[in-house]
């Protein structure tokens, strides 16, 4: 056993120092790629900068050059001093080369002085003086110049020759290289920083999930009183504050579960020790009268099937718990079936001297489980008989709206203290123990009635007041379709606590239970 809590916990610090190890990595890796992914963007625009500065310098001499070219006649004389001693200076100072060329593609002038009187070839030449380009630009970035082509106009629409001016991109590349240089070096020392940033972060970020793990595997060895604290980012506080109210469910459900069994075992113990205590009466006398002996084994039949009637509930309530989804579900005409469930109690009734009403306001018809439907409402009527005083009355109603249909069970009785309610729906509970004891009451049959109303996916409220009666309310949906839209993916229904009744003129319907028939309601009395 210690063999495997010392693997357990080996696995669990491995899978810290894995997840610890990955963070700092990936860290490592976003953080250096962003630094040359930033260096790549700033060397790329300064590139762009740098040549476009170059080629709008270059076009706003060449244009200059082109205008005062066709001006000066230059093309007619191209002996002229001062248009070359021009274009000399202004070749030398923007450290490039300028040549032009006439309309018959000669070259006339040339700054380097290499291609005069040569004719020129070239695509760029030809498509500005045909005039299709306003200009044409060229970049070597190989040769590391940047050139233009500009037409000479005599006027508008005579075009006479072009200029070719070239400019030098060598220092703006110079530049480029040595940032390039600085881009390294800095680099590594943005690597030395990520590097320690990564590996101080992954520790803080890892810190708290270490926490929350440890917190875990805590609580999966059964200590799920200790609640999680945890400070970190929001997310760490949002999975701190899920796993608490987990664990609060958690503790809920045991403590539910440990109260069930030992409710369980009173209950099933209770009716044994009084079969034993009526035996052993038996058996410590000799010769019993009759009477007394058919007394006695009376007693004990009624606690054999107090016993009985309490192991029947308990497999009831844990088919329900196990079969939660199974409904055989069927179109169900609700008026009849209250009906039926009245006329079966109504012997119940006529004993305690308790009137059974029924209101139907219109004709209701649904998609529902009949047989557990009716166990369900038997059981709300049931109780409000037993629990009703002498001469008083139950009332069931019907109601329907275009979406829900409506069973109200309301009686005359005892009624309910404010601080019970929420409990009465709880497995064994009972509010009068004694009274439901005399009554042969189990604890279970209103768990039993909210279960089938929860598979309907239904709502059941009650009110009460002592000594003021006390009313249960049943909503269900017309139809199943309408249920399993609102069913969650783990098959529960998503409940809407909102209750909306219709309150209508009950319209004529008689009913029938055997005893005095009236329009809209049925009374049976004892």
């Amino acid at each position: 056993m210690e063999d495997k809590v010392i693997k357990a916990q080996s696995d669990h610090s491995i899978h810290i120092t894995s997840m610890r190890v990955q963070m700092f990595w990936r860290l490592c890796a976003v953080s250096l790629l962003s630094a040359i992914a930033g260096f790549v963007c700033i060397a790329f625009f300064y590139r762009y900068d740098a040549e476009n500065d170059i080629v709008v310098k270059l076009n706003d001499y060449g244009s200059n050059m082109a205008s005062v070219i066709a001006q000066s006649g230059y093309m007619a004389d191209t002996d002229s001093g001062n248009i070359k001693a021009e274009l000399s200076t202004a070749a030398s100072i923007y450290g490039g080369r300028i040549i032009v060329v006439n309309g018959s593609l000669k070259i006339v002038s040339d700054s380097f002085s290499y291609e005069v009187g040569k004719v020129l070839i070239s695509k760029n030449v030809v498509d500005v003086i045909k005039g299709n380009s306003s200009f044409v630009k060229t970049i070597d970035r190989d040769q590391k110049y940047a050139q233009l082509t500009i037409p000479i106009k005599k006027d508008k629409e005579n075009i006479i020759g072009a200029i070719i001016v070239q400019g030098s991109l060598s220092d703006a590349y110079a530049v480029i290289t040595n940032m390039r240089d600085f881009i390294i070096i800095t680099l590594m020392f943005i690597l030395i920083f990520v590097i320690a940033f990564a590996f101080i972060s992954s520790k803080r970020m890892v810190r708290p999930l270490k926490k929350v793990t440890e917190g875990i595997r805590h609580a999966a060895d059964g200590f799920m009183e200790e609640k999680l604290d945890v400070k970190g980012s929001y997310e760490i506080k949002e999975i701190c504050s899920s796993f608490n109210a987990l664990l609060s469910r958690l503790n809920t459900l045991e403590n539910s579960r440990q109260e069930f069994v030992s409710n369980v075992s009173h209950e099933l113990k209770t009716p044994m020790t009084s079969m034993k205590v009526l035996a052993d009466s038996l058996n410590m006398q000799e010769d019993v009268p009759v009477e007394m002996y058919k007394e006695f084994m009376k007693d004990i039949a009624e606690e054999i099937d107090r016993e009985n009637k309490i192991i029947t509930d308990l497999l009831s309530l844990v088919r329900l718990d196990k079969k939660a989804n199974v409904l055989n579900i069927s179109q169900v005409d609700i008026g009849k079936c209250l009906e039926g469930i009245l006329k079966r109690l109504k012997p119940l009734a006529e004993k305690a001297n308790i009137d059974l009403v029924y209101e139907s306001y219109r004709p209701v018809v649904a998609e529902v489980d009949e047989t557990k439907l009716s166990l369900a409402i038997m059981n709300l009527v049931e109780n409000a008989i037993k629990y009703n005083v002498e001469e008083g009355n139950v009332k069931v109603s019907l109601n329907a709206d275009h979406k829900f249909f409506y069973v109200t069970v309301a009686d005359t009785g005892i009624g309910i203290p404010e601080e019970s309610q929420e409990k009465v729906f709880d497995r064994f509970y009972r509010v009068d123990k004694a009274r439901s004891r005399e009554t042969g009451g189990t604890g279970l049959g209103l768990a039993i009635t909210r279960s089938i109303i929860i598979m309907h996916g239904g709502i059941i409220r009650v009110y009460s007041r002592e000594n003021d009666g006390t009313t249960f309310t049943v909503r269900i949906n017309l139809k199943r379709s309408e249920v399993l839209g609102n069913a969650t993916e783990n098959g529960e229904v998503k409940g809407d606590d909102t209750e909306k009744v219709t309150v209508l003129t009950p319209k004529t319907f008689t009913t029938n239970l055997g005893g005095n028939g009236k329009a809209g309601s049925s009374k049976a009395k004892a």
